[in-house]
């Protein structure tokens, strides 16, 4: 029998986690409290894709919701917060950035066991795999021309004039982030790894001037986004947990490692001969597009901004790792997670290295 597809894998809700259930008759009595429109019965079900923060599918006769919640169980500090995705959903739905719709956050760890908030339930597609095997060239490349736009449109939001000026700090974004990352690996390491240490000594030594600050996501990809049912075009952008005020450049050279990442890493790009054949834009292409689009004339050497993204995925993959380790993650597959975390780091020094370590 073939392996399940990423796509069938992570689409769809099924049955509540029994480590994830939630009192019902209390999250109703909430609902009906503080959701405008709210009306029962009420089923709730869990998303079977993402593996941080329990996503739950909340059906009603009349509509449907989705409710995002802290996980139970011992937790890494800043980890988790959802009142901060809950506040830049806000920002960005006033704004007009495709978001979905938010409802309400409940800060009260009483009612369900910890912090959560409602959003709208946004139907569209949600694609895993970004070769998009399923569609035409012309599609795949309109599909990532929208995911360039989009990008570069949250980057253009005045983020002040929507509330969310005090969302992160500005400046030294890279540095913090490096020792961001750094704390939480060696918060969850469970090897030694020396190219990660190596890692932790460059990266902010060598680290790029901050230029500007916007609001980032932190984790833009392909399958953190709902597309339209026919059409090309974003019209939710999903899980904002590592989303802060920072240096643009890091998250778009983020969605840029699609570019440079094996094929089985969930649908890189590298292992295609003929990019311009099969419909997606070249790496020239899409940097010319995004600076096209933010005022940009260009941008600098990629080589630091690759090995950094890596470092910073190592780092993410270890503390799903540490999780592991104490009982709180998600997800069966998370164990995997920990043969990543070496290939990352190999990958982060490859870069560093072209860079000039």
């Amino acid at each position: 029998m073939a392996e399940p597809s990423a796509q069938e894998l992570n689409s769809g809700t099924k049955p509540v986690d029994p480590r994830h259930a939630i009192d019902e008759a209390a999250l109703a009595a909430w609902l009906e409290a503080n959701v405008d429109g709210y009306a029962g019965p009420l089923e709730v079900r869990q998303f079977k894709g993402g593996q941080s923060n329990p996503t739950y599918q909340l059906v009603t006769p009349s509509r449907r919701y989705v409710l995002r919640r802290k996980p139970p169980g011992k937790l890494l500090p800043s980890a988790h917060a959802v009142d901060r995705e809950f506040k830049v959903i806000s920002g960005l739905h006033q704004a007009g950035f495709p978001v979905a719709r938010p409802y309400a956050l409940c800060m009260d760890e009483g009612v369900i066991g910890t912090i959560f908030y409602v959003m709208d339930n946004v139907e569209g597609r949600i694609l895993w795999d970004g070769t998009l095997p399923d569609y035409a060239p012309p599609e795949r490349r309109a599909i990532y021309e929208a995911q360039i736009d989009t990008l570069a449109a949250l980057h253009t939001v005045d983020y002040a004039a929507v509330g969310l000026a005090d969302y992160g700090k500005p400046g030294n974004y890279f540095t913090r982030q490096i020792d961001r990352w750094t704390k939480q690996y060696r918060a969850s390491e469970t090897t030694k790894i020396d190219e990660m240490d190596r890692l932790i000594d460059w990266l902010p030594a060598s680290a790029p001037a901050d230029d500007q600050t916007s609001i980032v996501h932190g984790d833009y990809r392909l399958d953190n986004m709902i597309l339209h049912p026919v059409e090309p075009r974003v019209i939710a952008v999903l899980d904002w947990e590592l989303s802060t005020l920072g240096n643009p450049l890091a998250d778009f050279t983020y969605f840029l490692m699609n570019w440079v990442m094996p094929s089985d890493q969930r649908g890189g790009l590298a292992e295609i001969a003929d990019l311009t054949a099969y419909g997606i834009p070249t790496i020239d292409e899409a940097v010319a597009r995004y600076c096209a689009a933010t005022g940009r004339d260009g941008l600098p050497q990629l080589d630091w901004y690759f090995s950094y993204n890596l470092f910073r995925l190592a780092g993410i993959c270890q503390g799903i790792v540490g999780r592991v380790r104490d009982g709180t993650a998600a997800s069966a597959h998370a164990q995997l997670m920990e043969a990543r975390v070496p290939v990352l780091a190999k990958g982060a020094w490859a870069f560093a290295q072209k860079a000039g370590a």
